[in-house]
């Protein structure tokens, strides 16, 4: 299962009882500061729930699935999400 933006600006709608145009504008502003902080490196850390970081991967040489060619895969950036001790415990159904 999948949750969209849209959904979640319906769930804060209902949940905080502000209109829908406001809902959305929090959705969107929420992500916003997320991808901001990933695109000046930082670790955007969320209490209860886990932490986003960015690590960088070296070049390598890599296959290409088609054609079975070797090629160079570059170096980049990659996000990396590591989940909060509570929320593994949640997963895990050891507390809810």
């Amino acid at each position: 299962m999948s949750v969209t933006k849209i959904e979640l600006a319906e769930m804060t709608y209902e949940h905080l009882k502000v209109d829908k145009k406001t809902a959305a504008e929090l959705v969107d502003l929420f992500f916003e500061n997320i991808k901001e902080g990933l695109t000046k490196d930082r670790v955007i850390q969320i209490s209860g729930f886990g932490k986003f970081v960015i690590k960088q991967k070296r070049a390598r040489k890599g296959r290409n699935p088609q054609t079975g060619d070797v090629m160079t895969i570059g170096e980049r950036k990659v996000v990396s999400f590591h989940h909060s001790q509570v929320l593994k415990e949640r997963l895990n159904n050891k507390k809810s």
